[in-house]
C-alpha cells in the first residue's frame, strides 16, 4: 500500500529560517535540496521577503551552492506584481514603501512606481520591507490611502530571522501604515493560499501532491493548510514545536522536524496522528 508521502511530487521550501538565517546556510540545506532534485521532486522556493527580485534569489542560492531558476522561485514582491497583471489592473500607479526587489518586480509588469507622493492621483499604496522606513514615508502612505488609494501589503511577517536573533520584518512596517491610515491592507503573500495554488498549477499537480516546508506557523503552515498542501514545520526559524502542539489539530503542521536534514526520513513516513489528517 502506498504511503501518504508517495503522493508528493513537489516540495516548496521557505528561505529565511529554512535554507539560511542571515548570511549563514542552515544544516542540511545544500545536501537536501540536491537530494530532492536527484529524486525528481520539483523544488520550489517561496519567501515572503519582498526586498529582492527572483533573479537575485537565484544568485543568492547559487552562492550557497544551491541550483535553481526564476521559474522555481516565488517572492511576495513577484506575487504582488502578478496581482496587478492577473487582475487586469494595468496601467496602474503605485506609491511604494519598499526596497529595490519590490520596485523592480512591479515595474516589470508595467506598474508606474512612485517613491514619493505628488499631486497626481495614486491608485495604490504597496508596502513591504523597507529598511529606510521613515516618518515621511509613513505620512505619505497614510495620506494616499486616506485619499482613496488601495492599500496592498506584500506580507505581515512581524519579525525576520537572522543569526541567533530576529529583527523587525515587513509586517511591522505594514502595521504602522495600517495604524496611521486606519485601514487594513489587501494581503498578497503568505498566508494567502494564492501562491500554493499558483505553484500547483505551474507544476501541473494537485495541491495534495505538494509539501511546503516553513518555519512560521502563521504564514507557511497556514498558507499550506488553506491551499490544501502537505505541511511541515522546521525548527530552525521562528515557530516552536510547543506552539505547533498547542494549535487545534486542523491548524497544526502534518510534520515537525528539527532541520532540513530530517526531510528524507519524513518523506518515508506517514504523518503523526495529531496533525489533523491528510489534505483534501
Amino acid at each position: 500500500m502506498a504511503t501518504y508521502t508517495e503522493q508528493i511530487k513537489a516540495v516548496i521550501l521557505d528561505l529565511d529560517g529554512v535554507i539560511y538565517r542571515g548570511q549563514t546556510l542552515l544544516p542540511g540545506a545544500q545536501q537536501i535540496t540536491a537530494w530532492l532534485r536527484a529524486r525528481n521532486y520539483q523544488v520550489y522556493y517561496f519567501t515572503n521577503n519582498s526586498t529582492k527580485t527572483r533573479d537575485s534569489y537565484v544568485e543568492l542560492l547559487a552562492n550557497f551552492g544551491i541550483a535553481s531558476d526564476v521559474e522555481h522561485i516565488l517572492t511576495s514582491a513577484f506575487l504582488t506584481a502578478r496581482y496587478f497583471s492577473d487582475n487586469g489592473l494595468l496601467p496602474a500607479t503605485a506609491l511604494v514603501v519598499g526596497e529595490a526587489g519590490l520596485v523592480e518586480e512591479l515595474r516589470r509588469v508595467g506598474v508606474r512606481v512612485l517613491r514619493r507622493r505628488g499631486k497626481r492621483p495614486i491608485g495604490y499604496v504597496v508596502v513591504g520591507m523597507d529598511r529606510r522606513f521613515s516618518y515621511r514615508k509613513l505620512h505619505q502612505a497614510q495620506q494616499a490611502i486616506r485619499s482613496g488609494a488601495t492599500f496592498i501589503a506584500t506580507n505581515r511577517d512581524a519579525t525576520y530571522p537572522v543569526e541567533d536573533n530576529v529583527i523587525p520584518g515587513g509586517g511591522s512596517i505594514v502595521a504602522a501604515v495600517a495604524a496611521a491610515a486606519e485601514q487594513e491592507p489587501l494581503l498578497i503573500g503568505k498566508p494567502s493560499p494564492r501562491a500554493g495554488e499558483l505553484i500547483a498549477h505551474q507544476a501541473a499537480i494537485k495541491p495534495s501532491q505538494a509539501l511546503i516546508v516553513g518555519d512560521r506557523l502563521e504564514t507557511d503552515i497556514e498558507m499550506g493548510r488553506q491551499a490544501g498542501l502537505w505541511t511541515c514545520l522546521v525548527l530552525t526559524g521562528i515557530s516552536t514545536a510547543q506552539e505547533a502542539a498547542a494549535l487545534p489539530p486542523e491548524e497544526r503542521p502534518h510534520w515537525v522536524i528539527s532541520t532540513l536534514a530530517d526531510l528524507p526520513t519524513l518523506l518515508a513516513s506517514p504523518p503523526p496522528p495529531f496533525s489533523g489528517g491528510a489534505p483534501e
